[in-house]
C-alpha cells in the first residue's frame, strides 16, 4: 500500500489497516489519529513512539493479537486479520520436528502459565529450535523484566508488518 493511500483512508479503514500491524487498539487509535505521515520513517517512529508509551492492559491487548508459535491451527481461526503476517513470522516452524513442536507446546503453555500472557517473540528468520531455546531461557526471567523483552519483541513485530504494510517507493 503507498503510503499517501494510507493517509487518505478513513478513520475505520485505517484502523483496519494498523490493526494488522498491532492490536493495541490505543496504539491503533493514536496511529489513526497522528496521520498524515510524510514518510515510512516518520510512519515507523510515530509507531515506535506511541509503543513505549504503552503499558500493561495495552501490553497484553497487543501480545493476545498473536497465535501461539508454533499453533498453526490457530492462525486460522482466532487470527483472521494478521493471518498472512503472522504465518510468514513464524514459517521457521512449518518444517520441525514434530518433538520440538511438541517441546515448543509444552514450554508455551509453561510460560503462559508463569507470565498470564503468550510467548511473544520476533520469529522472523528464527528457527522452532531457536525459539524453542529462547522460551527456555525467557522461562526464568522475573514478570517484570520479561513483559519488557515481550513488550520489545512486538515492537519489532509491528515494524516488520508496516515495512510489509507500506511500498517504500511512494
Amino acid at each position: 500500500m503507498k503510503l499517501s493511500k494510507l493517509n487518505d483512508l478513513d478513520s475505520i479503514q485505517a484502523t483496519q489497516v494498523f490493526q494488522q500491524c498491532c492490536t493495541a487498539s490505543d496504539w491503533v487509535r493514536q496511529m489513526v489519529e497522528r496521520r498524515p505521515f510524510d514518510s515510512l520513517d516518520a510512519l515507523k517512529l510515530q509507531a515506535a513512539s506511541i509503543w513505549e508509551t504503552m503499558q500493561g492492559d495495552d501490553l497484553l491487548e497487543a501480545f493476545a493479537g498473536h497465535p501461539r508459535i508454533g499453533d498453526l491451527s490457530s492462525l486460522k481461526e482466532k487470527f483472521h486479520g494478521t493471518m498472512a503476517s503472522a504465518s510468514k513470522e513464524q514459517s521457521g516452524v512449518e518444517s520441525a520436528s514434530d518433538s520440538v513442536i511438541e517441546e515448543l507446546a509444552r514450554y508455551n503453555k509453561d510460560y503462559e502459565g508463569k507470565f498470564g500472557f503468550i510467548f511473544i517473540v520476533f520469529a522472523s528468520g528464527k528457527s522452532a529450535e531457536e525459539m524453542l531455546d529462547i522460551v527456555k531461557a525467557r522461562i526464568h526471567n522475573d514478570h517484570t523484566r520479561e513483559i519488557l523483552i515481550a513488550a520489545g519483541e512486538q515492537l519489532k513485530i509491528t515494524q516488520l508488518r508496516i515495512d510489509r504494510l507500506i511500498d517504500p517507493n511512494d
